[in-house]
């Protein structure tokens, strides 16, 4: 069927991979399964899928690796990391590279439920049908996740892209931190508290040049990018 959502999977217990490959075809999914992180780098950079899931321990290229080579090369393709480690470090470390993650043992139903949501915020639009901006002496293009500067380019990742876009539409008005996190991460829990604090900070750095640019942390609320 042509409206099967195409998975990439890499994990390289066997076990693990054949129940979740074949569980998620049980559902309606295309999966493709890739058992070394070399394997998976390789199907993600030469096909289109519409998310990667990614064993964060794997030989040689670890899942981190490959999700920090997605944000370089295919920004537009979300991922959730699956992972026995449940040292908060390693938790922070996947969040702020953008997505989810679940740890092992889990139940088929919640990975189910994790893939679904994050496919659901990868193709709901935002509500308000403004796309370009004009930030101080910025050009941004949300569709193409551009900043532009001068003739120079910088390329964002759709989470940046995200972030930026409420800051712009709310610009000079105090962006609500809860709601923010509700429509760009489906919840404001407080690991994506601290994704976002990450993603406030790069959008800072990228805006640095004009220095009538502030992003102000409002605390106990939220954030204001005040322009003059």
């Amino acid at each position: 069927m042509q409206n099967k959502k195409r998975i990439v999977l890499v994990e390289d217990d066997q076990n693990l991979g054949f129940v979740i490959q074949d569980s998620l075809r049980a559902h309606n999914y295309e999966v493709d399964w890739a058992k070394t992180g070399q394997e998976g780098l390789k199907l993600i950079l030469n096909n289109e899928y519409h998310i990667a899931i990614l064993d964060v321990m794997l030989p040689h290229i670890s899942g981190f690796e490959i999700a920090e080579e997605i944000i370089e090369t295919k920004p537009e393709l979300p991922f959730l990391f699956v992972t026995a480690k449940a040292m908060i470090e390693d938790k922070l470390r996947g969040l702020k590279l953008g997505e989810d993650y679940i740890t092992k043992p889990f139940a088929f139903e919640e990975l189910k439920i994790r893939v679904e949501k994050i496919l659901s915020r990868a193709n709901v639009s935002q509500p308000d049908d403004l796309n370009d901006f004009t930030i101080g002496l910025y050009e941004f293009d949300y569709i193409n996740q551009y900043l532009t500067k001068d003739g120079e380019t910088q390329k964002l990742t759709k989470r940046e892209a995200d972030v930026l876009k409420q800051l712009a539409i709310n610009v000079n008005q105090v962006m609500n931190r809860e709601d923010a996190l509700r429509k760009i991460w489906g919840n404001n829990d407080y690991f994506n508290g601290r994704s976002m604090d990450v993603f406030i900070s790069r959008i800072r750095k990228y805006l640095k040049d004009d220095p009538n640019i502030q992003i102000i942390n409002i605390h106990g609320v939220g954030f204001k990018m005040a322009v003059k």
